[in-house]
Parts: C-alpha cells; structure tokens; sequence
C-alpha cells in the first residue's frame, strides 16, 4: 500500500472482476464506502475521511474510469458499476458496509443497496438524480444540465477538450461551490486525473450509459423496495428532487437539505454534511 499526503490515508489497488481499483482506505471499525461523481476522484472526500475514520474503516475508490483505477472500454453503467462495488466491499471482507454517493456516485449505491441489501447497512445519496423516477420534474423543468448531452455523444466531448481541461474542470469546481473553489492540492489531483483524451473518454463513459442505467432502476424500483435505513441530501442545484424520487420506494427515508451549499457538498460545506452524516452513520454501529 501507498502512503498518501492525508494523514491516516492508504491507496491499494484491488482487483474487481478484471478492472483494478484504485482505493483509499483509512481508519478501522464498521465500513463506510464512498463514491465519488463528477469530476471527482477518491479526493473529493479529503474533508471528510479523518473525522469518519476515527470511528469508521472508510473506503473510497476511484470509480472504473476514473482517477487512478483503470480505464477499461465499457461497464460504465450504473448496475457495473454497482457490481464493481459490490464487488470491492467482498474484497475487502467489508460488508455489511454504510454505503454514500454523490452525483455519478448515487445511481450505483442505490442500485446496490436494492440489489444486494446484505452488503449495505445504511444508505446516503446525495446531489443527483434516480434516472427517470417520478419526482424530478421541477429540477428538470428547462431540461437536463447542458453538459449531460455533451459528454453523452460518442467522441465528441473528449476530442473537443483536449488541451483545455483545466478550464473545463475548473468551471465545475467554481459552480460546485457557489465560486468558493477547492484547496489547490484537491483542484491539481482533478485536473490530473481528467487531463488526456483517453482519461476523458472514460470520464464520460457513466454518462454514455445513463440510459441503461435509468432502466436498471427502474427495473429495481418496480421489483423490491428499499429497506436499508436511507439518507439523502440535498444542495443546489438538486435540493429536494432526490428525496421525492425516493420516497415512494422506501420504507426508511430521511431527507436533508444543506443551506447555502453547492452541488460538491463534502468539499464546498464539510462541517454540515459530517454534522448530518455521523449521527445517522451512528444510530446502527452496534451492528457493525
């Protein structure tokens, strides 16, 4: 294992069903499994993994595609990507785990939790959308976000930002925090990790697949319902679209929203997302 600039924070490489992994992991005690979004890495978490892992053996991965984790040609819909975690968690002999995901990160952890509802313990979803529920029809009253069909058209986007992704990943860190902006070591490692034409095609790759992925939902919403103790949170731009996809499907709902927060909560308001998050991480740890 690697030793990482935070302290307390190691980087394996763990390998899911032939796609290596690139995951970080701190601390010792019931799992807590993070999955990042757009255009994140394992670092959007950075605030948030030494408060958790005082109590908790937090893992966040570099979603397939991304990051440091490989690159491989499909398997970016949402149920993969599901499997993926699934996948790690059994790895790591660490299920029965909280699952939490944000933006690109929340249709594979809700489709985990309905899938394989003995790995997760707690779900928290946060800043996105269920694919087509019920529910979103207020935040998608003047359409979906612009750049969902940009990134969405086959080797368009990739071969029109290459040599220009810092001002592109830029342009979402500065409107993911209401123009707040990340600290510089977290801002590099994104331009990083999405500098290249082949790390931007995959980056784009959850988005090529949202439609399968919109279908594994509802294939899962209509089969079962959602009995894990369930969590979302809600900023701008989503606010409560999120909760009112959910609540029809499951039996243990609560819903958050987060004042004067951007879309990037764990970066943009720290403090309030854990104040929210630890207590409801805590409610089962002597299940753990």
């Amino acid at each position: 294992m690697t030793v990482t600039s935070l302290p307390g924070v190691r980087l394996r490489r763990v390998t899911v069903d032939g796609t290596v992994l690139n995951v970080a992991t701190a601390g010792a005690g019931p799992a807590v499994l993070l999955l990042h979004g757009f255009p994140h890495t394992w670092r959007l978490w950075t605030e948030v993994i030494g408060p958790l892992s005082r109590r908790y053996r937090v893992i966040a991965p570099d979603l397939r595609g991304f990051g440091d984790s490989d690159r491989p040609a499909d398997g970016y819909d949402a149920g993969t990507l599901a499997a993926d975690a699934a996948g790690l968690l059994e790895a790591l002999d660490a299920g029965p785990a909280a699952v939490v995901g944000i933006d690109l990160g929340t249709p594979p952890a809700f489709l985990l939790a309905m899938r394989r509802p003995g790995l997760v313990r707690r779900l928290v979803l946060m800043e996105s959308l269920l694919g087509d529920l019920p529910g979103a029809e207020e935040f998608l009253a003047a359409g979906p976000p612009w750049w969902f069909g940009f990134h969405a058209a086959p080797g368009l986007a990739e071969s029109v930002l290459a040599g220009h992704e810092e001002a592109y990943i830029d342009w979402f860190l500065q409107r993911g925090t209401l123009g707040r902006g990340v600290r510089p070591d977290v801002r590099a490692e994104f331009v990083r990790a999405y500098t290249g034409t082949e790390a931007l095609r995959a980056a784009f790759g959850p988005y090529r697949a949202l439609p399968a992925g919109a279908r594994q939902i509802r294939e899962a919403a209509s089969g079962a319902r959602l009995t894990v103790p369930a969590l979302t949170l809600g900023a701008h731009p989503v606010g409560r679209s999120l909760e009112r996809q959910l609540r029809p499907y499951a039996d243990r709902l609560t819903g958050h929203i987060i004042p004067d927060c951007g879309h990037i909560i764990p970066l943009d308001r720290p403090e309030a997302l854990l104040a929210l998050l630890e207590p409801f991480l805590a409610a089962d740890d002597d299940r753990g």
